[in-house]
């Protein structure tokens, strides 16, 4: 069992934005498309590729930021800790007198950044788990994880 309690910060929303929009078809839509306006501009020598194609590539990672704090801010459960048991039934999670929990069966996959564990709950809703909050506890959290999903479904490094 791992017992943690984290405290989101627009930051740690931001690095899951990231993550879950780059690993997404439109993400990398995006960043190929950008990027080959870019090669296309020094082929071509036609310079406003490289405008078309940088707006392309800043885009995403501006608006992401832009809003990772707006969604912070407007979410008062990011302002308190949560507190998660992750057990051998799933995973609970409470704050104040809020608790819910989801079995193991419904988790549909595991991550990680250089900056947190995401552990998804659906397709676009995750539990995150900054890695410097987790301390020595990092290594239990993946540990349960990776025994209770099916390892086609966890992609954790280290």
């Amino acid at each position: 069992m791992v017992e943690t309690d984290i405290k989101i910060t627009a930051a740690d929303l931001y690095d899951y934005m990231l993550m879950h929009t780059y690993n997404s078809s439109s993400g990398i839509v995006g960043s190929t498309v950008g990027a080959l306006l870019i090669v296309a501009a020094f082929l071509t020598q036609k310079w406003m590729l490289i405008l078309a194609g940088a707006v392309i590539l800043l885009y995403l990672p501006v608006t992401l930021y832009t809003k990772s704090k707006l969604q912070w801010n407007a979410n008062t459960a990011f302002q308190k800790p949560l507190h998660y048991v992750l057990d051998d039934d799933g995973v609970t999670v409470s704050q104040g007198d809020v608790k819910e929990s989801q079995s193991w069966d419904n988790m549909v996959k595991a991550v990680s950044t250089t900056r947190s564990i995401i552990l998804y709950t659906s397709g676009r809703n995750a539990s995150i788990f900054p890695k410097e909050q987790l301390g020595d506890q990092r290594a239990a959290l993946i540990e349960i994880i990776s025994t209770h999903m099916p390892p086609q479904r966890v992609k954790i490094r280290s």
